[in-house]
């Protein structure tokens, strides 16, 4: 009879079920996988081990550059002490701040703070070169320029645009001590007014002006 074959049936699925739990929620876990999935792997555009992992590559990635950039920091130029009057004279003009080590290593420690501390360091990289006279030395100081301050894949690239990228390619085939004069100026301009009306009004700045300030009034 009919009612007999559906108990029957019934305590066939009870049977099935109870014997196979594990195979039901692997049967389950797998749905969920399937469901999630939008690539080779297991969702990667959901939260899972996948994303987790593909965010730890990334901070490990952004990590590795900043130590780069931090191990590729030469020493601060070596100067006296600034006085009053020199400070005083930061604030009357960029060029001023620019002209001793002393203004160039308060400004690079402003920079260091605003993370373009790059532009220092290529501006300088480009004076330095200038002052060489012996071709191979030219030659491989302009690589290592290029390297460190020009190629897109350093994380101390400065940002130009692309008229200047182009003349640094060309000069590239025979560099001089000119080699990078565009861009440098182009740095320049940057740094003058974008950054150095920031410096001026930064704690760095003034507790320098109001440090030296002190001491005046004591002596």
């Amino acid at each position: 009879p009919m009612g007999s074959e559906r108990t029957e049936m019934r305590k066939r699925q009870m049977s099935t079920t109870q014997e196979t739990p594990g195979a039901a929620q692997a049967q389950h876990s797998t749905g969920n996988r399937g469901s999630n999935a939008c690539c080779f792997c297991w969702c990667c555009c959901c939260s899972c081990s996948c994303l987790t992992v593909r965010n730890q590559d990334e901070e490990r990635a952004r990590r590795t550059s900043h130590e780069l950039q931090a191990e590729g920091i030469p020493n601060c130029e070596e100067s006296p002490a600034p006085t009053l009057e020199e400070v005083n004279a930061w604030a009357q003009s960029f060029d001023k701040l620019m002209l001793t080590p002393a203004g160039r290593n308060a400004f690079r420690e402003f920079l260091r703070t605003e993370f373009s501390e790059e532009n220092m360091l290529f501006w300088m990289a480009c004076e330095e070169l200038k002052q060489e006279s012996n071709k191979s030395i030219i030659e491989e100081k302009a690589r290592l320029i290029y390297e460190d301050y020009i190629s897109i894949l350093s994380p101390k690239e400065v940002s130009l645009d692309s008229r200047v990228r182009e003349v640094i390619n060309r000069n590239m085939l025979e560099p001089s001590q000119h080699t990078f004069d565009d861009a440098q100026l182009q740095i320049y301009t940057l740094m003058h007014r974008d950054s150095y009306p920031r410096f001026m009004n930064s704690a760095i700045y003034k507790d320098l002006l109001r440090s030296l300030s002190e001491k005046s009034i004591e002596a």
